[in-house]
């Protein structure tokens, strides 16, 4: 949930914008396809040298740094609501974690109700785990986030470690390891393929079922990812607090930022690309590559992103103001994009598993022009974007004056 209706910092919301449009480009191919194809291409819907190059454009600009510029962005709007919570003397932990509260169980219920793929809950573990960093430096922050995400490469480094010995499959050990691993990077078994399919070309109750059954719970998707966000957490409420993203910082310092973070970034993820496909996208190579490797120069990308955008942003322009408003509605652009991929292709059309690779991406474009034809207009009248109302509302137990013409009181998160 975006912070209040009054004295908007426009680069957060643009930035937000940008990366809830990233997004929708990123999990196109887990709305449309089994799940093991948004890994692997050769798992499900690749079928062609055009298959091959969208996956590849895909990896080198998208994948991995519009999940990290978000999680970027909620730890600097996640410090701003505790800011703006202790200014107004209300108590910043029980405003925080509520919305935490509230959070999780939206993104659950997206979770086995709609999509495999949310990040809400995930979201939601880990900003209450990041709330007792708030108060440190921004120096610290960055320190603290850098040793956490060198831990969590070095486990990563540990756990393809682990898929590369077990490649013999001599032992029952080795096995288990491999086959496991190729239900989310490799190639599942056909039946489980085709039951996938089924169920969710079937009915909206047939796909929850599913879900509930073989969706990564929260919990377990904490332990694997839960560092690496925690990380880019730390590093958006240093950003936010150092005035990195607030634009404080002069045009050369953003263009020296943008150029290194970005030439570190984009060539590492140009070579790991290549070789998951020299190597026949062999599961550990894209495990390599998509969890590994790229895990330490990811943040090079989406902090290289922050501070292009940074560059580009005109306050007062039409497109900024357009992206701005989509990105205060963020969460409502967020849980609508799932409503309408999985109409597309699941419980509504049923065309899951039916569709290239290519002809998937192709949906972007007329979701970004959604996602900008209606906000704007809907926040010219409204204060909130439908889903951050229901978000403010449930976190404080009242529901909260929505039109632009009603009381604007309590405005404290």
């Amino acid at each position: 949930m975006p912070p209040p209706d009054t004295d908007r910092i426009v680069t957060l919301d643009v930035m937000r914008g940008v990366a809830v449009m990233g997004i929708v480009v990123a999990n196109l191919p887990a709305f449309a396809l089994p799940e093991a194809a948004y890994f692997n291409p050769t798992a499900w819907g690749q079928t062609s040298l055009t298959d091959t190059v969208v996956w590849y454009a895909n990896f080198v600009l998208i994948e991995g740094k519009m999940r990290g510029l978000f999680s970027l962005l909620f730890g600097a709007s996640m410090l701003l609501v505790i800011d703006r919570a202790r200014a107004s003397g209300a108590t910043a932990a029980s405003v925080h974690f509520r919305r935490m509260a509230v959070l999780f169980v939206i993104g659950c219920a997206h979770l086995y109700l709609l999509w495999w793929g949310d990040i809400l809950a995930h979201y939601a573990l880990v900003g209450a785990i990041a709330y007792p960093f708030a108060r440190l430096s921004a120096g610290r922050l960055v320190a603290i986030g850098l040793v956490i995400l060198g831990c969590s490469t070095v486990l990563s480094g540990l756990t393809t470690l682990a898929l590369f010995d077990a490649a013999p499959r001599a032992t029952p050990d080795q096995i288990a390891t491999w086959d496991g691993f190729a239900l989310a990077f490799g190639h599942p078994p056909a039946s489980m393929l085709a039951a996938e399919i089924d169920a969710f070309t079937g009915d909206w109750w047939t796909g929850v079922a599913w879900r509930w059954h073989h969706a990564t719970n929260p919990l377990d998707f904490l332990q694997i990812v839960g560092p690496e966000t925690l990380s880019a957490m730390l590093f958006g409420i240093s950003g936010y607090r150092s005035g990195f993203l607030t634009g404080e910082w002069t045009r050369a310092r953003y263009r020296q930022w943008a150029i290194v973070g970005l030439a570190i970034a984009l060539p590492a993820y140009a070579l790991l690309g290549a070789v998951t496909m020299a190597h026949g996208f062999d599961q550990r190579w894209i495990v390599f590559g998509s969890i590994f490797a790229s895990e330490p120069v990811r943040v090079a990308g989406f902090v290289g992103y922050a501070a292009l955008l940074m560059l580009v942003i005109r306050p007062g322009g039409r497109l900024t103001t357009q992206i701005a408003a989509t990105g205060r509605a963020a969460f409502t652009n967020y849980i609508a994009t799932s409503l309408l991929m999985t109409f597309v292709f699941q419980w509504g059309l049923g065309h899951f598993g039916a569709w290239p690779r290519a002809q998937v991406y192709a949906l972007a474009p007329s979701v970004w022009l959604l996602m900008l034809a209606w906000s704007k207009p809907w926040l010219d009248r409204y204060r909130y974007g439908p889903m951050e109302w229901v978000w403010r509302s449930l976190s404080r137990w009242s529901l909260q004056p929505m039109r632009r013409t009603e009381s604007r009181t309590n405005r404290s998160d």
